[in-house]
Order: C-alpha cells, then sequence, then structure tokens
C-alpha cells in the first residue's frame, strides 16, 4: 500500500534535495532486520525498491507484520520525537534497496534551520497519524487466538 506520506507526497522538493544530503545508499536482505522495537532510533530509510515489513514483537510468537512499506515509503518515524527509541520492528520482506539517512544528523539541522525543523517533525506526525489506521484494524486479529471474544449486548453484565 502506497499511503500519502511517501517522501515526494509530503516533503517540498528543496526539503527532499536538503534531506537527500543525508543519505546514502543501503542495501539489506530479505529477512535482513531493519532494527527492532526498544532499540534506538538513530537512522531512517526511504524505501526505493522491494518491501519492508513493520512488525509488532509478540513474545514466544515470530514478530507479527502490521502494515508493508513499499518505494518512496519512509521506514521509522520514531527518530525525530524523544526518547528516540523504536515502537516497532521492521524486516526485509524481499531484497530492498534504501536511502538510509543519520537521524542525529537531521535533527541537528533540524535544531538550527526553524523552517526544516518543522517541516521534519509534521512529515513524522503525518506518518505516524497515516499509519495508525492499518495497525488498529490489525491488531484484534493479532490477538482474538488468545483472548475470548466479548459481546456487548445491551449494558455490561
Amino acid at each position: 500500500m502506497t499511503t500519502g506520506t511517501t517522501v515526494n507526497a509530503e516533503l517540498p522538493a528543496g526539503d527532499r534535495e536538503r534531506l537527500v544530503q543525508f543519505a546514502q545508499q543501503v542495501p539489506f536482505e530479505d529477512g535482513a532486520r531493519l532494527f527492532g522495537e526498544g532499540r534506538r532510533a538513530d537512522r531512517f530509510w526511504i524505501v526505493r525498491t522491494g518491501a519492508v515489513a513493520l512488525d509488532l514483537h509478540e513474545p514466544g510468537r515470530r514478530p507479527a507484520a502490521i502494515e508493508t512499506l513499499r518505494h518512496g515509503e519512509r521506514v521509522g518515524w520514531s527518530w525525530p520525537f524523544p526518547p528516540y527509541m523504536w515502537h516497532l520492528g521492521a524486516e526485509a520482506v524481499s531484497p530492498v534497496r534504501t536511502w538510509e539517512s543519520d537521524a542525529e544528523a537531521v535533527r541537528a539541522v533540524c535544531a538550527e534551520d526553524p523552517e526544516f525543523g518543522f517541516t521534519i517533525p509534521v512529515w513524522g506526525r503525518l506518518t505516524v497519524a497515516d499509519r495508525l489506521h492499518p495497525s488498529r484494524i490489525g491488531c484484534p486479529t493479532l490477538y482474538a487466538p488468545h483472548t475470548a471474544m466479548v459481546v456487548w449486548h445491551d449494558r455490561p453484565p
């Protein structure tokens, strides 16, 4: 699913060009972990080719994929917001080529340039908002086999 939060859809051309200054091309093999929950968010990626699954860790089980990101989409939205920790995990589900950016360098430029410093976190918030819907819909199916179905009639018991 390509969302409205692709780099081309959400960032003005000048900001995209500026962001590319902090990026390098980085490939990932199928099955490679880009990051895991609770780890330090010190970089982010824009998918050039391939697909990356965002996943949620559940103890004792393989991480459950909640969304797949493709061309032009950003992987990682935790890096601009303290405490700079990943809230999900991400794994390449095919060979992937990315633009990888150093989060600390981008945060430093955001602090120096108020306009750029406003645009980049807003882009992050748009990404969060756009991804909440698929995550919200996917989560009940992740836990359904492990929980009892509750049906409310007229009022709680």
